[in-house]
C-alpha cells in the first residue's frame, strides 16, 4: 500500500514505512539546486566587486528592495543617494544616470539572488518537513543552514556600510568575512547532501588513513579563499603581476614590514598577495600528495578517483589564478577563478564527507 507515492510495505496493525532513500534523493536534489545557487551568488558577488558596483545601493531594504527603480524620477532619487557617498565624489564624479544604472543592476542582481536562495531553501524545506520527508536528525542541521544564510545577509550589509563613509570601497576584513561565510554555507550544504548518498559498498575502513590529509585539504581551501577575499578587498591582484617571481624575487623584500607585523597579513598589499601565493603552493602540493596516497593505499576505488579529481581541479585552479594575475585581473578570468575556488571547495568537502559512513537513516 502506498501513501503519497513514497510509502512502501506495511505490516498488520502498523503504519506504512517510508521509503527514506526516495526521500533522501529528493532532499539531495533540492540541496543541489541550493548549492548551485550559492556558487552563482559567489560569482555574482565577485562581479559586483570587480565592476565597482557593490556600493551602488546605499540602503538595506530586505523586502521593498526587491523592486528596482521604475521611471526616471525613481532612478534620479536612487542616483542622488549614491552621489552622497565618497565613492562617487572621489571615483565616479560626473557619472551619468545611465552609467549609474550599469553598476546598480549588478548589485541589485546580487541581492535579488540572495533573496531567491532564501526562498528556494525555505519553501521546499517547509513542504518536505510538513510531509514527513525530512528525518528528525536532519531538521536542526537544515534550520542551522537557513539561519546561517540569514546571518550572511546581515553580514553583507555590514560589509557595505564600511564603504559608505570615509572610504571609497568596503573593508577588506568585512569582504573576506562575507566571502568565507558564503563558503561555509556552501560547504555545509555539500556536507549534509553528501551524507545522504546511499552506501554503495565503499570500503571506508581502508580509506580511514586518508581522512587526515582530506581534512587538511578542506582547511587549506578555506584559508586560501579567505586570503583571496583579502586580495580582492585590497585590489592586490592589480600589483606584482609576474610569476613565479614577485618584485623580482621568490620572496620579495618588504613582506611583513608593517608594525606590528600581524597587520601586514591583513593590510599590506605585497604581503597579502605573497601569502595567497604561498598557500596556493601548499594546497597544490598537499593535493598531489593526497592523490598519490590514495593511489597507493586504495587503488581503483571511489576514494582514489575523488582524490585524483580533486588534485586535477586544484591544478586547474592554480593555472587560472596565475593567468588572472599575469593578465592583470580581467573580468572573465577573475570570475572564472572565483568560480573555480567554489568548485574546489565543493569537491574537497564532498570527498572528505564521503570518507565517513552515510548519515544513518532514522524516523
Amino acid at each position: 500500500m502506498a501513501m503519497d507515492g513514497l510509502a512502501t510495505k506495511t505490516t498488520a496493525g502498523q503504519a506504512p514505512v517510508r521509503d527514506r532513500q526516495r526521500d533522501r534523493a529528493l532532499i539531495r536534489l533540492w540541496l543541489g539546486a541550493v548549492i548551485l545557487m550559492v556558487i552563482a551568488m559567489i560569482v555574482v558577488g565577485g562581479a559586483t566587486r570587480l565592476t565597482g558596483s557593490g556600493l551602488s545601493i546605499t540602503e538595506w531594504k530586505p523586502i521593498h528592495g526587491v523592486i528596482p527603480p521604475i521611471g526616471d524620477v525613481e532612478w534620479q532619487e536612487e542616483f542622488a543617494k549614491y552621489q552622497q557617498i565618497p565613492q562617487y565624489e572621489i571615483v565616479n564624479k560626473g557619472m551619468t544616470v545611465d552609467e549609474f544604472e550599469q553598476i546598480f543592476w549588478w548589485e541589485w542582481g546580487h541581492r535579488l539572488l540572495g533573496r531567491l536562495i532564501g526562498v528556494v531553501f525555505f519553501v521546499p524545506f517547509v513542504l518536505l518537513w510538513m510531509t514527513g520527508r525530512i528525518e528528525r536528525r536532519l531538521v536542526p542541521r537544515l534550520l542551522g543552514l537557513f539561519a546561517l544564510g540569514g546571518l550572511q545577509g546581515a553580514i553583507g550589509w555590514w560589509m557595505v556600510t564600511s564603504g559608505l563613509v570615509n572610504r571609497i570601497s568596503v573593508s577588506q576584513y568585512r569582504l573576506a568575512i562575507h566571502l568565507i561565510i558564503a563558503c561555509f554555507i556552501l560547504g555545509a550544504a555539500v556536507w549534509i547532501s553528501r551524507g545522504l548518498v546511499p552506501d554503495r559498498g565503499e570500503n571506508r575502513k581502508n580509506s580511514a588513513p586518508l581522512k587526515g590529509m582530506a581534512t587538511f585539504l578542506v582547511v587549506v581551501v578555506f584559508l586560501q579563499i579567505f586570503l583571496g577575499g583579502l586580495v580582492a578587498g585590497l585590489k592586490a591582484g592589480l600589483t606584482y603581476n609576474t610569476w613565479p617571481l614577485m618584485a623580482g624575487n621568490i620572496i620579495p623584500s618588504g613582506v611583513f614590514d608593517y608594525d606590528p607585523a600581524w597587520r601586514s597579513v591583513f593590510e599590506d598589499v605585497m604581503t597579502v598577495q605573497f601569502d595567497h601565493r604561498v598557500v596556493a603552493y601548499l594546497l597544490f602540493i598537499a593535493a598531489m600528495i593526497h592523490a598519490f596516497q590514495a593511489w597507493k593505499l586504495v587503488p581503483r576505488t571511489p576514494a582514489a578517483r575523488r582524490a585524483r579529481h580533486l588534485a586535477l581541479l586544484v591544478t586547474a585552479q592554480a593555472g587560472i589564478g596565475i593567468a588572472t594575475l599575469v593578465a592583470v585581473v580581467p573580468l572573465d578570468l577573475a570570475l572564472l577563478h572565483q568560480f573555480g575556488a567554489a568548485v574546489v571547495l565543493w569537491a574537497a568537502v564532498a570527498h572528505r564527507r564521503a570518507l565517513n559512513q552515510p548519515t544513518p537513516i532514522t524516523a
